[in-house]
């Protein structure tokens, strides 16, 4: 299409060409007219044709004398434009080298880098260069990234003061929240969570949502031990689709947990898992967590006071006893040994959904140890012994097999069966 365009517009000039000839001849050719100038005392004759080319060649001879002048008044212009493009080439080239370079780990020639392109700019200061600021805190900052690998940080410090500097505010201010972002995570690998806080106190807020400073707020939050801010971030970073689904719930899942166990407090519990969302609160292993927790603060016995505790408890595994088919050995064992601590502060309800779960899983042992250790605590000793005989058969758990020959050792005191009572405590001591 361009080349048929560029035929037919060749094909016009030729025509035009040709009609511009014609009426040249057709004007010129027989035209025998004079032109008289007059000159006192002279006259002089000349040929209307010839002062007509005279004309157009004097016109032409003196528009070219002027574009010459003009051409040559402006070199001095086009030589400093020209002086302006190659120093912000050079610059643009330092810049780019020393990003290289710190990418690639040459740390030194990155900052000699860094340091050209820093020096071309303070050595014009009158240049007129448009991306001058920006350009201006990219070097520092490359400057002082550079010298934080190389442990300097007395220089780190000075080239970040230098890179943002108010003079570049308004014309980099991009290029100053990624130094300040440098700052935070410099900070957060030296484990200095105060100076960490102060750069973050500095990050503007047009900053602070974006995901890589996110990630470094996570980072903060988990450093310092603000695990309520953490887990908020690492939600936020979701929303962000920062992280997959896999490592989202990976990593809140371990943010949950440590906050569960530095929980000092039933209060503090209940209000650590009144913020959870519904998916953190169905997750097994964060519902276990909270009740592994809650029962270290019940008495071994039955005790008015931490009867609403226990059925605090309760309610929180409840929806993971309703998933006990979905459960791994390791969850089952947990929630087991729960129950066994929170069951003398449960009611008779809590005694018929063990049994009937042990009913409709009778493979399990971890269920016929947990209904024997319930039917114990409720002195029902023919039922106890049945059902912790039958787990000790199955049982491979070390702690809980251990548990349960202390129980048969028990009741084997009830019934006054001095022998089995021996027995049964020799083989709990054997259990390694």
């Amino acid at each position: 299409m361009m080349l048929k365009k560029a035929t037919t517009r060749s094909i016009f000039w030729l025509f035009a060409l040709a009609a511009a000839a014609v009426a040249l001849a057709l004007l010129v050719g027989r035209n025998h007219a004079m032109v008289t100038v007059f000159w006192t005392p002279y006259r002089l004759d000349l040929s209307f044709n010839f002062l007509l080319f005279l004309t157009i060649a004097v016109f032409v001879l003196l528009h070219l004398a002027l574009r010459g002048l003009a051409t040559l008044r402006a070199l001095p212009e086009k030589a400093s434009r020209w002086r302006a493009v190659q120093i912000e080439r050079s610059i643009a080239n330092d810049l780019l080298d020393a990003l290289a370079q710190l990418t690639a780990g040459r740390f030194v020639r990155a900052q000699a880098s860094a340091k050209r392109a820093a020096g071309a700019l303070q050595a014009n200061p009158g240049l007129a260069l448009p991306q001058r600021g920006q350009q201006t805190v990219l070097a520092y900052g490359l400057w002082a990234e550079a010298a934080h690998a190389l442990q300097d940080r007395s220089q780190r410090d000075f080239y970040v003061k230098l890179a943002l500097d108010e003079r570049w505010s308004s014309s980099a201010p991009e290029a100053q929240d990624g130094v300040v972002l440098q700052a935070i995570r410099w900070a957060i690998e030296d484990a200095d969570a105060v100076a960490a806080r102060a750069w973050w106190r500095q990050l503007p807020s047009r900053a602070n949502r974006r995901i890589q400073a996110l990630r470094l707020k996570l980072r903060l939050s988990r450093m310092d031990g603000n695990r309520e801010e953490a887990l908020e971030t690492a939600r936020l970073l979701s929303k962000h689709r920062a992280f997959s689904a896999t490592a989202t719930a990976s990593l809140v899942k371990a943010l949950v947990l440590d906050s569960v166990r530095q929980t000092n407090d039933i209060d503090g519990l209940k209000r650590l898992w009144a913020g959870l969302s519904d998916v953190d609160r169905t997750h097994p292993d964060v519902a276990l967590a909270v009740a592994t927790q809650a029962v270290t603060w019940l008495s071994p016995r039955p005790d008015a006071e931490h009867q609403p505790l226990a059925h605090q408890v309760a309610a929180w595994l409840l929806p993971v006893w309703g998933r006990w088919a979905q459960l791994d050995d390791v969850q089952r064992q947990r929630l087991v040994l729960v129950l066994e601590q929170a069951m003398p502060h449960l009611g008779a309800e809590w005694l018929a959904r063990v049994e009937q779960t042990q009913q409709q899983w009778p493979q399990h042992a971890t269920l016929h140890y947990l209904a024997g250790q319930a039917c114990m605590q409720r002195r029902l000793w023919g039922k106890a012994y049945q059902l912790l005989s039958h787990a000790s058969q199955s049982l491979k758990d070390p702690v809980m097999l251990r548990r349960v020959w202390c129980a048969l050792a028990q009741l084997a005191q009830e019934r006054g069966d001095e022998a089995a009572e021996q027995a049964a405590w020799k083989t709990a001591a054997q259990i390694a």
